[in-house]
């Protein structure tokens, strides 16, 4: 696992305040909704904030693949990388 794995998982935590919970906790491969974290519509745009302001990774609504990147921390790292490809 590498820095980005670790620095996902604290925004996550930091953004969602998730007190009682470190980045050791969550799983990689955890699903973000539903029996994973338990994230909601809510909690997505507050993390799709936090990635935009940390990454400046720009996330359209209405492009049907911003929801798969949402289904996990490696998911999450995907995208970063991807996104952050692309501005090079």
């Amino acid at each position: 696992m590498d820095n980005l794995h670790t620095e996902i998982r604290q925004l996550i935590i930091d953004t969602l305040d998730l007190e009682d919970m470190t980045a050791d906790d969550i799983d990689p491969a955890a699903p973000l909704f539903g029996d994973g974290l338990g994230l909601d519509s809510i909690d997505a745009l507050e993390l799709g904030v936090a990635l935009r302001k940390r990454y400046q990774v720009r996330l359209d609504g209405d492009d049907p693949s911003v929801k798969r990147y949402f289904q996990s921390v490696n998911t999450l790292v995907e995208l970063v990388r991807q996104r952050s490809e692309n501005e090079a």
